[in-house]
């Protein structure tokens, strides 16, 4: 029997298409966008709108990024209940993500051996987003 899988889905104020760049820039992988204007809703949404990102999707291998610029009626509210979790698997891709993904952001914890044996840092990107990186380095 196949598992269940939850994937982030991340939605954005008109600047998915560049959220999502950045993201692949830093994560790698194939990134696939798909406008409102190429869409069935085409027809039914404000001209304004037919740039707008329905839906993306970025995969590589077990990292899958979703997200749109498709906001609520209630408008888009950024909070800090959500965090995009990467556990990495050595210490210079931790550190090379960590880099990566903070640049014109914020380094809210910088990368260290945590107590529990990991590395461990965290960071908000430019987009608003919390990332948690992780790296077992007692993984033997």
């Amino acid at each position: 029997m196949e598992m269940a899988q939850i994937n982030s889905y991340l939605t954005f104020n008109g600047n998915c298409r560049e959220a999502m760049t950045f993201y692949k820039e830093c994560l790698g992988g194939e990134l696939s966008l798909q406008t409102v204007g190429e869409s069935p809703l085409s027809g039914k949404m404000p001209e304004q709108m037919k740039d707008c990102i329905l839906h993306a999707t970025l995969n590589n291998g077990s990292i899958v990024l979703l997200g749109s610029d498709m906001t609520p009626q209630a408008g888009l509210i950024k909070g800090n209940n959500v965090s995009l979790s990467l556990e990495c698997g050595t210490e210079e891709e931790i550190r090379n993500l960590y880099t990566k993904l903070s640049n014109a952001g914020k380094k809210d914890h910088p990368i260290e051996e945590s107590f529990w044996g990991a590395l461990f840092g965290d960071l908000t990107d430019k987009f608003g987003n919390h990332w948690l990186l992780s790296c077992n380095v007692n993984k033997n």
